[in-house]
């Protein structure tokens, strides 16, 4: 099973969080995309940008934040970060 945690932050206090889960038969990066948009539809917020950051975040630590400066719209929170909790066998 893969599962990915989402979670909006606003002044250091976690606003809402939802966990994500997946059993489909597809590669690991087709699962966090569609994790990320099951999230973001979740939360009513538009896709994220991937910065260069974030992809170095999210390949050390199976975690990356998504600020003001990854989405097009206007965000009422500091940051929403994703983590993967758990990796298929």
């Amino acid at each position: 099973m893969f599962r990915l945690w989402g979670k909006i932050f606003k002044d250091n206090r976690m606003l809402r969080d939802v966990v994500i889960c997946n059993d489909d038969k597809i590669n690991r990066t087709r699962k966090v995309y569609n994790a990320i948009d099951k999230v973001c539809y979740e939360f009513d917020l538009s896709k994220p940008l991937w910065l260069e950051s974030n992809i170095d975040d999210f390949k050390r630590h199976d975690k990356t934040r998504f600020t003001k400066d990854n989405f097009i719209d206007g965000i009422d929170f500091d940051f929403l970060e994703i983590h993967v909790i758990e990796e298929d066998d």
